[in-house]
Parts: C-alpha cells; structure tokens; sequence
C-alpha cells in the first residue's frame, strides 16, 4: 500500500468533504433517540435511509460491493459491519456502533460511534470511554510531517495498558469520492513509521477496541466481523483533514468545536 497514490484535496473539495460529514454528525444524532430497548437494528437502518434521502443524500453502504443495506449496525461481540436485521432487537446493557456514510454531492461523510442501549455494565462503559480516547489520541497525533504509525502509536499506547486490544484486520482509510482509497491507517503501529502525513490529505481514523483478544473472524455473510472469543468490541469513527498546522475533524456536529489544534 505504501506505493498507492494519495490524493491531497483543494480547500474547495475540503469544504465538499466538511458539508457531507456534518450530514453525518447530524444522521448519527437523529439516529442516537433511537438507541432504546425494543428497536430493532432494520428499524435504525430504515430511519437512517428515510432521514438521508430526505436530506438530498444517498446511504454509500447500500450495495457497496454487495452489502445490502444503508448502515452498519454492530452490536456487542460485533467488531464491524453488523447488517441490520428485523431479528435483532436492543436488549438493556447491549452496546451498538452505528456507522453511517451519507453521499451528499457526490462527497462522502464516514463516521461511527458507539451508543449504550440502557445501563451497560461497568466494564462496557469502561470499553466504550476507552475506545473514544483511543480514537481522540489518534486524530491528536495528525499534523503535517508526521507519519502515518504515530496515530496507531497513540493509540495502542492508549488502549494496551488499560487491558484492551486494538483490531489489526480493519484499518482507516482515504475518503473523499470514493469511499475507501489510499492512505490505509493502521489503529497500532509505530511511532516515526508510515508514509509522511501533508496538507489536504483526508482519512478516516475508526480504531475497533476489544475486551479480549484483538482477533475476529467474518460470517458466513462475508460481512460480519465478531471476536473471536466473543467478547465485547467497541468503535468510534471520526473523518479528518491534515491542515497547514494540524488537523481538522470534518464529522462534527455544526455546533461541535471545529478542530483538535494540538496533542494532548
């Protein structure tokens, strides 16, 4: 992958990517008063594709390369792209990631975040609150001239001594027309490794962190990704921005502070 071309985007293809990621933040708030006991994982998806077409988007999972619906639903022991189901109801203590990618003008907005369904438990919350920081360690890593395994780096740093694993078989990713491009990036790695972080280059940054071991395995449906001791996974998913001096997270909620400026 280290050959791959990256593609550095204008202030104006910026701006595309900054209006689709608050249509993203804002889907992911609509979607959060859901989040209750009794609703079912195909009523979430459903919401989500009736509010995006609403809003003049499209849903960039819905037949992406065969997936067969409008969001990622996933649930618990689910590391990654959870389909949702009628079958699959909230249960009080559940965690769900919901993962949503509005297209709006032909830009993508790709963000996650992982919601509590009732009262989890102790360690669920402990997960979840970890997995966040993990994700806000990494975007605090960005800025022009670093490299691509300092934002694993700080994440696995992060994670490791609280007891916690970081999946290593999904990765962040270049986003911008096209949903999944170069740069990947890794959620572990090492400091001072990778290709050289420059202005304009956008990516997603969704480290998956789990209770037990970091390995997984797919289902039959060549989507679902569970741990493989089934244990919990939690995720959060945020697109950002190399700017001139740092980084810019471009899936917030119009009122959210705009930018991480340093490292924390």
């Amino acid at each position: 992958m280290d050959n791959e071309t990256i593609v550095l985007l204008s202030k104006r293809e910026i701006t595309k990517m900054r209006e689709a990621g608050k249509l993203a933040a804002q889907l992911l708030k609509y979607l959060e008063l859901m989040v209750q006991p009794g609703v079912t994982t195909l009523e979430l998806n459903d919401a989500a594709e009736e509010w995006t077409r609403a809003h003049g988007a499209t849903s960039a999972p819905l037949g992406y390369m065969g997936f067969p619906k409008s969001i990622c639903t996933s649930v618990n022991e689910v590391i990654c792209h959870g389909i949702p189901n009628a079958k699959q109801v909230l249960q009080d203590g559940d965690i769900i990631n919901i993962d949503v990618t509005p297209i709006l003008d032909g830009y993508h907005g790709d963000t996650s975040k992982t919601f509590f369904v009732g009262e989890p438990s102790p360690l669920a919350r402990r997960l979840v609150e970890v997995t966040e920081e993990c994700m806000m360690r990494g975007i605090a890593a960005v800025k022009p001239g670093a490299r691509i395994g300092d934002i694993g780096a700080a994440i696995q740093a992060y994670a490791e001594p609280q007891g916690f694993s970081v999946v290593r078989d999904f990765v962040g990713h270049g986003i911008s027309r096209i949903f999944h491009t170069a740069p990947q990036i890794p959620h572990y790695g090492t400091a001072g490794k990778g290709r050289k972080l420059r202005p304009g280059m956008v990516f997603t940054i969704e480290p998956m962190i789990n209770e037990g071991t970091w390995e997984g395995e797919v289902m039959d449906d060549k989507w679902t990704a569970l741990t493989k001791d089934r244990k919990l996974s939690a995720q959060f998913e945020h697109t950002v921005a190399v700017t001139q001096d740092g980084v810019e997270i471009l899936t917030l909620l119009p009122d959210a502070v705009p930018a991480v400026a340093a490292s924390r």
